[in-house]
């Protein structure tokens, strides 16, 4: 497989997907690989602005790094666009919203079996959720009601992508870290990897690399929660 899973969009100060856009050329250029030439662009996170609109702003950024998105809410059949797929990349927003019209449109097989075969897929916020084996550790609201919370499956741990340290000044109620306890405590078998912002996950083979200034931190039941950096080996997580 080849993953390339990015925490969030936008950094604080800067345009949508500028920070990432060079990371995201370097991953689709890999002169190891088929090269790629149009990417299958997924919106359908997207709430409160059109899927139209969702392309157009992915497109713009693309295009800055050689590439044309082909956005699937243009296909009458969303699978048979899936099985035509040079690479697949899936936009943030609402991670309900996103795995409910996945499950809808029969594409949560699709891509998986796409992806297990080598395409690349490149994620961001919900898009980076749903490669886990479930969307439990987001941070979105249920606006809407999936049939299940089951994802792709294609890794065999969480992510909680945006985490964040921070107990903000007079707030009393649960912080990103008490959640996340929360969930291990009743998923005692899985880990759970907490992306901060500015950071990446480049997944290749058996190969997991972290890129960004920033730590992850690891959680797991019955174990102390560690940071891990760039220079960490994350191969364990396979």
């Amino acid at each position: 497989m080849r993953l390339l899973l990015i925490s969030n969009s936008t950094n604080a100060g800067e345009e949508y997907l500028d920070y990432p856009k060079y990371e995201i050329k370097k991953f689709l250029d890999n002169p190891k690989y088929k090269k790629v030439k149009k990417i299958l662009f997924i919106p359908y996170a997207a709430v409160t602005f059109s899927f139209d609109d969702y392309a157009v702003k992915v497109n713009k950024r693309f295009n800055e790094i050689g590439y044309e998105i082909d956005p699937i809410h243009r296909y009458n059949n969303p699978v048979e666009a899936v099985n035509n797929a040079e690479a697949i990349i899936v936009g943030g927003g609402n991670t309900f919203q996103l795995i409910k019209m996945l499950q809808e449109n029969l594409l949560i097989e699709a891509i998986r079996k796409k992806v297990k075969k080598g395409i690349p897929y490149v994620g961001w916020s919900a898009g980076s959720n749903v490669v886990c084996p479930t969307i439990c550790t987001t941070n979105d609201m249920p606006i809407v009601q999936p049939e299940s919370f089951n994802a792709f499956n294609l890794v065999q741990f969480q992510i909680n992508p945006h985490y964040l340290d921070a107990n903000p000044k007079g707030h009393a109620g649960e912080t990103r870290e008490m959640r996340i306890q929360e969930y291990i405590e009743a998923n005692p078998d899985i880990y759970v990897l907490g992306l901060r912002e500015g950071t990446i996950l480049h997944i290749e083979k058996c190969s997991i690399k972290l890129i960004g200034k920033k730590n992850a931190r690891l959680f797991k039941k019955g174990q102390k929660s560690v940071e891990l950096s760039s220079e960490d080996d994350f191969g364990f997580l396979i």
